[in-house]
Formats: C-alpha cells, sequence, structure tokens
C-alpha cells in the first residue's frame, strides 16, 4: 500500500510538469517564450527611448551626409578656405610679405622643376618626408617659393596680418597657416621609443601593416571596451586614464612616458605602461584619439583598425580632416570629456548602430586617404598658390638642390 501511493505521487508529479511545460515553453531565463518576448520587447522600447538623442543625431548627420568620388576632390575645400584670405583680401603674395614670414619656416624654391633648399633644416627628417612628395610630382610644378613650416605650431595667428606659410596643423579661427600633408605620411616622427625610434613608419606601409592585424580581430571578438595608450602630451586627457582606474571593465586607458617625464607624478602616480604598437590597438572595439601639442598623428591609423575611433575635441585639423563627419565616420567626444562615460555606455549597448560607424570611418579613409590622394593634394595645392605668387622667382645659388634619395 505504501508502495502505491509513493507511486501515485510520482505520476501525479510527471503529469504536472508536463501540463506545465505544454502550457508554457521555457527559455533560457526561466520565462514563458511569450514572456520573453514582452520582457525584451519592452527593454528595447526602453533603450530606445534613453538613447534617441544620439540615435536622432547620428539619423540627422547620414541625412545630410555624400560621400566623395574616387579622388582627392575630398579636400579641395581646404584647398580652398586656406588660400582664400591671399586669392580674395590679399589680392596675391607679395615679396615684402613672403619675406617677413621668412624665420617661420623653412625656405625652399622651384626653379625650372628643380628643388632646392637653403642648408638648415631643424627637423632633417621632417624636411625629407615633405621633401619626398615635392619630388614625386615636381615635373608637374611651376617655378615658386614657399615656407615649410616643420614644428608642430602653426606660426601665421589670425590677430597678425596673414603669413604665407605652410603647416600641417592648425586651428581654423586662430590660424592663417596653410594646411600641407604631414611630413608623417612618409617619415619623421613621431619617434616612439622603442617600438617607432624612427617615426610611425611610411603611411602606405601601416596601410597593409594594420589591416593584415584587424583581420584577425573581427568586430564580434573585439574586446568591448575603450583603449588609450599615449603620453600625456596634454592634461586634457587625465580623466578618459582616471576613469580607466574607477571602471577598467568599460576602459583600458593608461599613460606612457614622454620626453619630458621624470617620475610617476608625470604619469598621475603611476608607473608609466608600456608602449603599443599601431595594429596591437585592432584587439578593442573603441579606441580614442586625443589631439597631442597640435593635431594627432594617430588619427587615420586608428580607423584602419576597423574599431569604432572617438574623436576627442574638434578644433585641430589636418588637412583631411574638415571631409570627416562626427556620428558618420566617428563618435566625438566633448574636450573635457564630460560626456565620455555615456558615450562608451550608449556604444555598448547599441551595437548594431556604432558598428556602422566604425565601418563607414574605415571605409573613408581606405578609400579617400591613399598615397595618391596625399600626392594629389600636394600637387592641386601648390599649382594654386604659385598662382598668387606677384614676384618672380630668382634662384639663390647659395641653396642647396634636394634629390631623390636612392633606395
Amino acid at each position: 500500500m505504501k508502495v502505491d501511493y509513493v507511486l501515485y505521487l510520482c505520476l501525479l508529479n510527471i503529469i504536472l510538469t508536463v501540463a506545465v511545460d505544454d502550457a508554457c515553453d521555457k527559455g533560457e531565463n526561466g520565462l514563458c517564450e511569450e514572456e520573453s518576448k514582452e520582457a525584451h520587447s519592452k527593454y528595447k522600447k526602453s533603450a530606445q527611448k534613453k538613447w534617441q538623442k544620439y540615435i536622432d543625431v547620428i539619423n540627422k548627420s547620414l541625412s545630410s551626409y555624400t560621400d566623395c568620388e574616387q579622388d582627392c576632390s575630398c579636400h579641395s575645400s581646404v584647398i580652398d578656405e586656406d588660400l582664400s584670405v591671399w586669392e580674395h583680401k590679399e589680392k596675391g603674395i607679395t615679396r615684402e610679405r613672403f619675406d617677413q614670414a621668412k624665420e617661420r619656416g623653412v625656405h625652399y624654391q622651384i626653379v625650372n622643376h628643380k628643388l632646392y633648399r637653403e642648408n638648415d633644416c631643424m627637423f632633417p627628417f621632417r624636411c625629407s618626408g615633405v621633401e619626398y612628395f615635392i619630388l614625386e610630382i615636381i615635373k608637374k610644378l611651376p617655378d615658386m617659393e614657399l615656407l615649410i613650416n616643420t614644428r608642430d605650431w602653426p606660426q601665421s595667428p589670425c590677430h597678425s596680418k596673414p603669413l604665407p606659410v605652410f603647416s600641417f596643423s592648425k586651428v581654423y579661427s586662430q590660424n592663417w597657416d596653410i594646411m600641407y600633408p604631414a611630413w608623417t605620411f612618409w617619415e619623421g616622427g613621431p619617434a616612439v621609443w622603442p617600438i617607432y625610434p624612427t617615426g610611425l613608419g611610411r603611411w602606405d606601409e601601416q596601410r597593409e601593416i594594420i589591416p593584415r592585424e584587424a583581420s584577425k580581430w573581427p568586430w564580434e571578438k573585439k574586446v568591448s571596451k575603450a583603449f588609450f595608450r599615449g603620453s600625456r602630451t596634454s592634461s586634457e586627457r587625465d580623466p578618459l586614464i582616471l576613469l580607466s582606474r574607477k571602471e577598467p571593465d568599460l576602459v583600458d586607458a593608461e599613460y606612457t612616458k614622454n620626453q619630458a617625464w621624470k617620475s610617476d607624478a608625470d604619469t598621475l602616480h603611476r608607473p608609466p605602461a608600456k608602449e603599443i604598437k599601431l595594429e596591437e590597438h585592432c584587439k578593442f572595439k573603441y579606441l580614442f584619439n586625443f589631439r597631442g601639442v597640435a593635431a594627432s598623428f594617430r588619427f587615420k591609423h586608428l580607423f584602419l583598425c576597423d574599431s569604432l575611433v572617438f574623436h576627442v575635441g574638434d578644433e585641430w585639423l589636418e588637412f583631411f580632416y574638415p571631409a570627416m563627419k562626427p556620428w558618420v565616420h566617428y563618435v566625438p567626444v566633448k574636450q573635457d570629456l564630460t560626456d565620455v562615460r555615456e558615450l562608451l555606455i550608449f556604444a555598448k549597448e547599441n551595437d548594431d548602430v556604432v558598428r556602422e560607424i566604425a565601418k563607414r570611418g574605415r571605409q573613408f579613409i581606405w578609400n579617400h586617404l591613399k598615397m595618391e590622394d596625399v600626392f594629389c593634394y600636394w600637387e592641386k595645392l601648390l599649382k594654386r598658390y604659385a598662382k598668387l605668387l606677384k614676384f618672380k622667382v630668382k634662384h639663390n645659388k647659395n641653396y642647396k638642390q634636394i634629390t631623390r634619395k636612392r633606395s
């Protein structure tokens, strides 16, 4: 009798279990399928409402954006902007104004399709990086004189009369300088010891090295956190470093040494981190770009990782920056980083949306910042600049001729 009772209870339990399972197919979260769908739908709607302000700005940015043609016309508006003061207000470049600027840059002359330079160059590899591009197109260039600034800082402030100085980077509201593609597309730094002792390396080579490593880290395998390694060239980077220490699951950011480093106090009271090669950034989903003394040389490299680039501040420019648009190609971050945590959480909770931004950023750099685009920009810029000179070039026989290096 006791055995029959136990058997009865077992059968009753089985019947009830089957009945419940028939009434409700449970998912992994223990909820019925319909309940699970409803819960997911509510969560999705809640998340969409929470981040709608960013979704709206992305959609608005995309609706007003048109991609460039497949040539260097992408960047022509920068030439228009930089030369407009000479074409319209100053009505050309006089010998007097040119001579006033001579101490602001390295003096070059192009005479009969040959390149000449004053003997002194403060940064020989930077000069060499500039000369490489000019020599490659020199057969197409008319006679001219030009002043190439190889310092980091622009040389023609807007509070004074404009001076015809070429610089790699500037702030539009502060400088008259004429932007040219930086020497770093070929050589000349910045040097990062011990991994880049002679500079970051040729752009054409980095376009092979970084994508090769990026292919090992497709989006689904990337570490879902922000990453930054760099020296403390500006205290504006401090909030990200401190956020990393507070929330290491959200951000991995550390300072490396720079030339001014004396103690751990220069890296916010932590030992300096190990330097990381550009291609080693590719394992992370979110990469940060900060200005340094002027614009940062790493900006273009980060996109080749197929990661999402967070670009801090919008003042400092190189010639190719204006063609790239916030929310279309990268995520803009306030210079004081007060919005950085929210933006990172937005990225993590809207993976499909930000992945598309990363794709567009990478595609832009790949399509519109090839070496031939750099050559094309140099040629357009110098031909148009030469038309502004209101004096005849007289060859200085004390200057040395610059010729192509033999490999």
